[in-house]
């Protein structure tokens, strides 16, 4: 069987022959995202949010049209991983009430004519609209929309192409509408890819040479070339600065907007060959891991870039966006697959394991809008005059990466990237199948188990993901140590699989602290540890002792049983911590707790706070 187009995490690369029913994820993680699935995303009122493109009656700009969109990239392809017959019913429903709202111009949306494709977030509310057209035609759920859905979405790009294409009828070109130096309207881009690759029509890939001309050439528009092959950071990359405002019209600061523009930017080099894009995206990415990401794998204050990494012990406001979180991961995701680099799937682990799973309520039911590193867990924004918000609307789509990009099948070679138990299978290009049953408690726990379902298929190489955090890791097959396996990068075992060979996987994982000025925080493995008030263990915001090292081993930190069941791991630490330690009692260390940060402050209650960052001790000298 020919390799295919995979609708899953739409990076609509050429890809292997996995679906995503392929991979079933078993175990807690595996019990997370049933949640989700049923209490977020099946949840999901279809006729609350498609109601906006119905009447018509926007006026402030702002942008009820993108839930609709974001809702269907979860939505397919969790009805794919459920064959939930709800959730197809609720899919089938919208893409009714989407369909008979479009047009005879074309046009998808709620702004009256006069104010189509200019200032505020219509070009966006359009992109989104694309989005879950094409996600619907992708997924073939069986109401027989499918091709009707797909001509919507090309009479909706036709109807954008006419308005602001070339000499297009509103007299503007497409960049020079909506927010952020017209980033949001230009991250049309990526949509505009998908249509091409799926209708071989050249007008929309003349479309998005276009888009991409206005991306990176005129000195006031986004320039995503230039200034990141120039090597100017993320946060510098605007005359003006982040003055408070939700929207400004000229900045280059907005984290998910310009994400968002680099996916298209990914999708459009690879048809295109153009590597200077590609290069461009890797420095970028590249940049936000040294200056922007923390312990946490999140980023983004107020949802702007500003050197955040080497700030991240301070409390700025709105830290860590959901919507941005989501959407490194996806941008991740696409340089993992440009690439193959094994970097940026620690990248999503680290992200998905700390900053997004801590956005995740533990019903399953809302993602909150802002995950301080210090501080507690609250519900998100009610957005643009709805009971909604763009994070709730996100959030599902970040679990869809994660699965995405778990196990992969390509060029008959097995990936995996990352480890959960889950029954994971693949169809090699000769028809046969390969399937392998993991088992583990990881990141708990530094022991992975994979199982081979698979015989008869010859000699099908496996890559194993060894992070780049574990120094010392060990790989058996069927009780053998195998050599060679790096940190950082993919361990490849060739092998002539039978039914019941065995891969043991240890990672080594020990706790390491690091300092920023005169503070340290604490990970193990890809997991950032905090203190948490529920273990009533002591002032949180006591001062350290100096002497902690960046980079030092903490052997004092002690895996212990959870004393809450909401808390995924717990850890009793004997540090020193505390001031008056001329005292002989007071100089000896105190045993504290922490928890991982996903389950920090998980109880979404004001009484709940919880702690990443603490300060050491200043002396006269310092």
């Amino acid at each position: 069987m020919k390799s295919k187009f995979v609708f899953i995490g739409f990076s609509l690369l050429i890809t292997s022959n996995i679906a995503f029913g392929d991979v079933k994820l078993n175990g807690p993680l595996g019990e997370k995202l049933d949640l989700m699935i049923e209490n977020h995303v099946v949840a999901r009122d279809v006729d609350y949010i498609t109601a906006p493109f119905l009447t018509k009656t926007e006026r402030q700009r702002r942008w009820q049209t993108e839930f609709w969109g974001k809702w269907m990239h979860s939505a397919v392809p969790y009805y794919t991983y459920t064959r939930s017959e709800k959730l197809k019913k609720s899919i089938d429903r919208g893409i009714d009430r989407i369909l008979s709202s479009q047009e005879p111009s074309g046009y998808i949306g709620n702004y009256p004519d006069e104010l189509r494709c200019g200032e505020g977030w219509d070009v966006w509310g359009m992109k989104y609209t694309i989005m879950g057209l094409l996600h619907y035609y992708d997924g073939e759920v069986g109401s027989g929309n499918g091709e009707r859905a797909l001509s919507a979405a090309k009479k909706l790009c036709d109807y954008v192409i006419a308005e602001l294409g070339p000499n297009a009828r509103r007299k503007r070109q497409l960049w020079q509408t909506g927010n952020w130096s017209g980033m949001a309207s230009s991250s049309i881009l990526e949509p505009v890819v998908w249509l091409y690759k799926r209708t071989n029509d050249k007008k929309y890939l003349d479309f998005a040479s276009y888009i991409v001309k206005g991306m990176t050439e005129p000195a006031s528009g986004p320039r995503l070339l230039d200034l990141a092959l120039n090597g100017v950071s993320v946060a510098d990359r605007s005359s003006s600065k982040h003055n408070g405002s939700y929207v400004m019209k000229h900045n280059r600061l907005k984290a998910y907007e310009m994400m968002s523009c680099y996916q298209g930017l990914l999708e459009y080099a690879v048809i295109t060959d153009r590597k200077d894009l590609i290069e461009a995206a890797v420095k970028t990415a590249e940049d936000i891991i040294k200056e922007e990401i923390n312990l946490a794998g999140g980023c983004a204050s107020s949802e702007a870039w500003f050197h955040g990494a080497s700030k991240q012990y301070l409390p700025y406001a709105r830290l860590q966006e959901t919507c941005v979180t989501t959407t490194w991961m996806r941008f991740c995701q696409k340089l993992l697959e440009v690439t193959g680099e094994s970097k940026w799937a620690d990248q999503i682990e680290r992200t998905f394991s700390n900053a997004y799973l801590g956005a995740l309520r533990l019903d399953g039911g809302e993602f909150t809008a802002y995950t301080p590193l210090t501080g507690s867990r609250w519900h998100g924004m009610h957005h643009s005059f709805m009971h909604t918000d763009c994070c709730t609307a996100n959030g599902p789509r970040g679990f869809i990466c994660y699965l995405n990009e778990l196990f992969k099948l390509k060029d008959n070679v097995a990936v995996i990237n990352f480890y959960s138990s889950a029954f994971v299978k693949g169809e090699l290009s000769s028809g046969k199948e390969v399937a392998f049953d993991i088992y583990t408690l990881y990141p708990r726990k530094n022991y992975v188990r994979i199982m081979s379902h698979t015989q008869g298929v010859g000699v099908v190489p496996l890559k194993l993901r060894i992070p780049a955090w574990s120094t010392k890791t060990t790989v058996k097959l069927n009780g053998k140590a195998l050599n060679d396996v790096k940190p950082g990068s993919y361990f490849t075992l060739a092998h002539e699989w039978k039914w019941g060979d065995i891969v043991e996987i240890v990672f080594d994982m020990p706790v390491i602290a690091h300092t920023i000025g005169r503070n340290v925080a604490f990970t193990r493995g890809p997991i950032l540890l905090a203190r948490d008030s529920r273990f009533n263990d002591g002032d949180l915001t006591e001062p350290f002792r100096k002497g902690i090292r960046n980079g030092q081993v903490m052997n004092s930190f002690t895996a212990i049983r959870t004393p809450f069941d909401t808390m995924a791991m717990a850890f009793s630490a004997t540090l020193p911590i505390g001031s008056h330690h001329e005292n002989p009692e007071a100089e000896l260390p105190t045993t504290v707790f922490f928890c991982d940060y996903a389950s920090a402050g998980n109880t979404w209650t004001r009484d709940n706070y919880y702690r990443t960052w603490f300060p050491i001790e200043l002396w006269p000298e310092d």
